[in-house]
């Protein structure tokens, strides 16, 4: 019988993809294991038979509350399938070690809790292996990467038909307002690239909280060469995020996804420290804002800059 590994990961998307590199840690130290994740679906998905893990589910169980209850009654098919691994890893926060409590009450006998609050001292990826070493797991690389499915790759073939125009991705949003460069600038910037010559394909995308930003960004550029990727699963927007000339974005979820999916990519950092939150891969760029504020950074600085990443290819800046 394989042994078993389980991974609880819950946070958002930039805070899943920052511990890939853990999880390679463990899938090419233990090959043999059979390797599950727990945590959101729609996140964890783009681990799922794509080079990560043989098995993912959903911490939006209904029983799982119970786990966060001091000596609560807990479900007997939840107390079956955590006793089923022979090491639990989580990087649930658990203040006051209630769950842990209760993944031992289940029969876990090897748990290794594994959430780290980020500070400034390193790399937010390799502050999340770190807890790692515990099991003489040490991290090497810290850059992410995702793997599209073939699955995945047929939609990108079917959603972009045939054209020679290179794509380029933007995503004018994030998390938090102070983390975005203004729209009217984004507007902009859209119009001087449909400007360019050859003529490039843009490639929008956003999420549920986008749409309002969307609506406008495609409204302004009517008639254009944009193809608008809202809502889509992340497995196939990293897909089609693997066939851009170009990201531009900011520091994200989104722009973690199109670094690991292999996208060149140039990023506006304002308040958040890239030394610790920006992709690792090479092929990323970062400009950082005067002061901190994304406001105070001027259209022309980045159209000189996405022309000198355009013109030398993929390298960085």
């Amino acid at each position: 019988m394989k042994p078993r590994i389980l991974v609880i990961r819950g946070g958002a998307i930039g805070d899943f993809i920052l511990t890939l590199p853990a999880i390679r840690l463990l899938r090419e130290n233990f090959p043999a294991a059979h390797l599950e994740i727990l945590g959101y679906r729609h996140i964890i998905a783009l681990a799922e038979n794509r080079g990560y893990a043989d098995g993912t589910r959903s911490i939006e169980y209904g029983a799982m509350a119970g786990f966060f209850i001091p000596r609560s009654v807990l479900a007997p098919d939840l107390v079956e399938y955590f006793a089923s691994f022979q090491q639990v890893v989580s990087y649930l926060f658990d203040p006051d070690g209630f769950f842990e409590a209760n993944l031992r009450r289940a029969g876990v006998k090897n748990l290794l809790p594994a959430y780290a609050k980020i500070d400034g001292t390193e790399h937010a990826a390799r502050q999340l292996a770190r807890q790692l070493q515990s099991l003489a797991l040490y991290l090497e690389d810290h850059a992410a990467t995702v793997h599209p499915s073939a699955a995945d790759r047929a939609f990108a073939d079917e959603f972009l038909g045939a054209s020679d125009a290179p794509l380029i991705a933007l995503h004018p949003s994030s998390g938090s307002a102070r983390k975005n460069w203004p729209l009217e600038n984004w507007r902009a910037l859209g119009a001087w690239l449909l400007a360019r010559q050859p003529t490039p394909r843009l490639l929008l995308i956003g999420g549920e909280a986008d749409h309002a930003q969307l609506d406008a960004l495609t409204a302004a550029w009517h008639g254009a060469p944009v193809r608008l990727a809202r809502d889509l699963p992340l497995p196939h927007l990293a897909a089609l995020l693997a066939r851009c000339r170009l990201f531009l974005g900011h520091d994200s979820g989104i722009s973690h996804l199109a670094a690991a999916a292999g996208a060149p990519s140039l990023l506006l950092f304002g308040p958040t420290d890239p030394s610790v939150w920006a992709p690792a891969n090479p092929h990323v760029s970062i400009l950082t804002a005067p002061g901190g504020d994304l406001t105070a950074l001027s259209l022309a600085t980045l159209q000189a800059a996405v022309a000198r990443l355009l013109s030398a290819g993929d390298g960085p800046v």
